[in-house]
C-alpha cells in the first residue's frame, strides 16, 4: 500500500514521547549487515502492537529511522539505464518507471523502528510500494550493467538501493 510516511512518522514519534521509552535516533538502513527479525508489517502493520511487545520483554530504548526520498537516486539509477546493454525499448520502459518516482522527490520512502532482545534485533520497518517498486527496478537494472561494471565503482548504483 502507498502509506503516507510523513503523517506516520509524525504519529509515531508522538506515541513515542507519550510512553516511557527512550528514542534513540538511528540512520536509515543502519541495520542492514545485522541480523534482525522483521515484525510482519503485512498482516500486522500497526506500530503499537510492535512497541507493546517491546515493552512486554522490558526493553526501554527503541531505534527509530526515517529517510527521505532524494532526486539524485533518480539520476543515479538513469546513469546506469545508459550503462545497460539493452535494447531502446527496454530503456524507455525502464526510464518511465525510474522516472515516474521524481514526483516523490522529498518524500519519506522508509520508516524503521527496533529494539534488541537477548542479542537480537527485532526491526519494524515500512516503505511504499511505490519506494519498493522503484528499488525493484534499480535492482534489475543493476543486473543489466555489463560484466565488470556492477555497480561497485562510485558513480554506480553500488547497493545503494539495498534497503530491502
Amino acid at each position: 500500500m502507498d502509506l503516507n510516511l510523513e503523517t506516520l512518522k509524525g504519529e509515531i514519534l508522538n506515541y513515542l514521547a507519550a510512553t516511557d521509552f527512550a528514542v534513540f535516533r538511528s540512520f536509515s538502513g543502519g541495520l542492514e549487515e545485522l541480523p534482525v527479525i522483521s515484525w510482519d508489517t503485512e498482516r500486522f502493520p500497526d506500530y503499537r502492537m510492535f512497541l507493546e511487545a517491546a515493552q512486554k520483554v522490558g526493553q526501554k530504548l527503541i531505534l527509530f529511522a526515517s529517510r527521505e526520498f532524494e532526486e539524485v537516486e533518480v539520476e543515479e539509477a538513469l546513469e546506469g539505464i545508459e550503462e545497460a546493454a539493452i535494447t531502446r525499448e527496454e530503456q524507455r520502459d525502464l526510464e518511465r518507471r525510474v522516472r515516474g518516482a521524481r514526483k516523490h522527490a522529498g518524500e519519506t520512502c522508509s520508516l524503521e523502528m527496533a529494539f534488541d532482545h537477548n542479542s537480537h534485533l527485532y526491526v519494524y520497518e515500512l516503505q511504499p510500494d511505490w519506494y519498493e517498486e522503484f528499488l525493484e527496478t534499480c535492482d534489475e537494472i543493476t543486473t543489466l550493467l555489463p560484466v565488470g561494471d556492477s555497480g561497485d565503482h562510485e558513480d554506480g548504483l553500488g547497493g545503494f538501493y539495498s534497503n530491502n
